[in-house]
């Protein structure tokens, strides 16, 4: 428990001690507990562990193991329908403790999934009883009252969703420091959903487990579970590596020009708020994102000493650095995820007049998630402390944007913009050492913000 913060400790003891106190009716000389069922669905749980512990399953199913906690979830839930509550606590606690760990320290994570699972389970199984669950389900050749089975099996898995995203916001607050307000956003919204599915799933294994056929039969329940935890593992695989290419291609520029650190960051935060605005469907948020994070991507192929010059560009050095969108398109282009965003990084220096490169594309012509981008890109560089240049205010950025719209910015993207600062507002950013004293020349007024840039000029 070394280097676990003392409220951390606490609250985990707590939840052990509660696990504990409830498993405890089930461990008392001549209680009724059904114990080879206990057995079973207490390996089957574990068995379901073991492949993401294990080196050589996890090599013999591709690489790729989905199972880890979270995952058999059904399990659980069959133990909450099918085994009194405290009984049903003890299935909980062998598959907990072998479960896949990704961050040290393994031993108290182990320990508190296991009492977080087991008091999880101990409340569904007390919520299931108390509607009927248990009689509804039938036994032998008896049918089970299936639409009646339905409310007890779906309010047992709202419960067992209910105290685990509790539970896990508490753990975050207080081993995380996070805030109490944001340490719970958003969990109960995203375990909804797959509780609901593994709550269906636990009842369609209860049913079979009761039925003629017995626990045999309930296996099959777990194929189809398997395979569509497989399918998103691979989806959650392949994102994964997608930020991993996003993130290192990122932090190559600002190594390469440390005048942009954070500046590429910024850029995809402002295009997702310009393109909610613009009522852009949820799959294309994502991909407006990285155009913004990547739209100097190219600059890795400009001569540092250009991208490191102080003072004004040649004109030679000029045209140079506004090479930059097309070396960035061709770097992106086998890139498939990437989709509009290729685009974006290859036009978002392209004006509404036709005035800009490396094209000239005007209007319409110009892709839309670069107009997105080319506002983006010219407000954060505005509104951004640089050793050459001190930010201008918000209120300033704003009226040369709207003053440049139309010429060299898509006004629907400069009006979504503003809509989205009095929403959201904006936190500007140093992104060089303000104290600097190398004096930089500053952007001239009524002058183009995307051009005139000293770095960041092209």
């Amino acid at each position: 428990m070394k280097g676990i913060p003392r409220a951390a400790r606490v609250y985990i003891g707590c939840a052990l001690a509660g696990a504990g106190a409830c498993a405890l009716p089930a461990l008392r000389p001549g209680a009724p507990v059904p114990w080879v069922t206990v057995a079973l669905l207490a390996a089957l749980y574990a068995l379901c562990e073991l492949p993401a512990r294990c080196p050589f399953l996890g090599r013999a199913l591709g690489g790729s193991v989905p199972l880890g906690t979270g995952s058999f979830f059904p399990v659980l839930l069959t133990a909450a329908l099918l085994l009194p509550p405290a009984a049903a606590v003890l299935t909980a606690l062998p598959g907990s403790l072998l479960a896949r760990v990704e961050e040290p320290p393994a031993g108290p994570r182990r320990v508190w999934r296991a009492a977080a699972t087991g008091l999880a389970v101990w409340v569904a199984a007390v919520t299931a009883g108390a509607l009927g669950g248990p009689a509804a389900l039938g036994r032998g050749p008896d049918a089970p009252d299936l639409p009646y089975a339905l409310l007890p099996a779906g309010a047992a898995a709202l419960a067992f969703c209910l105290v685990l995203t509790a539970l896990d916001g508490g753990i975050r607050a207080t081993a995380d420091g996070i805030p109490p307000r944001t340490a719970w956003r958003g969990l109960l919204g995203r375990a909804l959903a797959p509780h609901a599915v593994h709550g269906l799933a636990g009842l369609m294994m209860a049913v079979l487990w009761r039925s003629t056929y017995g626990p045999v039969a309930a296996l099959f329940v777990l194929l189809p579970m398997y395979i569509s935890c497989w399918v998103f593992a691979q989806y959650h695989r392949e994102r994964a590596a997608h930020q991993a290419t996003i993130r290192a291609l990122v932090q190559a520029v600002d190594i390469k020009d440390r005048y942009t650190r954070g500046h590429s960051e910024r850029v995809g935060h402002a295009s997702v708020l310009i393109a909610r605005e613009l009522g852009l469907a949820e799959d294309r948020l994502d991909v407006v994102r990285f155009a913004g994070i990547l739209h100097d991507v190219g600059k890795l192929g400009v001569p540092t000493r250009v991208l490191r010059k102080d003072g004004p560009l040649t004109p030679e050095e000029r045209r140079i650095i506004e090479l930059h969108p097309e070396y960035g398109h061709e770097m992106v282009r086998g890139i498939g995820f990437l989709g509009e965003a290729r685009a974006a990084i290859l036009h978002h220096h392209e004006r509404m007049d036709g005035s800009g490169y490396p094209y000239g594309l005007h209007g319409e012509q110009i892709p839309e998630f670069a107009r997105v981008v080319a506002v983006a890109d010219a407000f954060d560089a505005m509104t951004s402390t640089r050793s050459y240049s001190r930010a201008r205010p918000v209120p300033t950025a704003v009226a040369e944007l709207e003053r440049c719209a139309g010429t060299h910015f898509d006004p629907r993207m400069v009006a979504a913009l503003v809509r989205a600062l009095d929403r959201h507002g904006w936190r500007p950013a140093v992104t060089a050492d303000e104290t600097a004293t190398t004096d930089r020349v500053p952007t001239p007024r009524g002058a183009d913000p995307a051009q005139t840039r000293s770095k960041e000029r092209a």
